[in-house]
């Protein structure tokens, strides 16, 4: 039985907060309001997990997966859109992904 992304997710963010990372987690998704109104939540379709800045100030954006997760399309633009605007991104499947993404120089 693969390890569950939440499981993960707990562990990549007391080891970021450690390595003097800010994170935090991105809720996204579409509830109805009390009218039955869809409202988004979270950054954007496809926004990463976690979010945060790394202690030298660098954007960091992480998708939680487990050994098996695959992530989306719109998942994979996100992660190449913050690369291609000088943030550190991309997909952690445990803590040390999840540190080395962020502290990468």
């Amino acid at each position: 039985m693969a390890t569950s992304e939440r499981d993960i997710q707990a562990q990549i963010m007391m080891a970021l907060s450690k390595a003097g990372c800010m994170i935090w987690r991105n809720n996204t998704g579409v509830l109805p309001d009390r009218r039955g109104i869809p409202v988004r939540f979270g950054l954007c379709v496809g926004s990463s997990d976690l979010i945060g800045i790394a202690p030298d100030g660098v954007f960091i954006a992480l998708e939680v997966k487990n050994a098996i997760g695959q992530p989306t399309t719109a998942q994979m633009r996100f992660i190449d859109a913050v690369r291609a605007h000088g943030g550190r991104a991309g997909i952690a499947r445990s803590a040390q992904d999840a540190v080395n993404i962020a502290l990468q120089k």
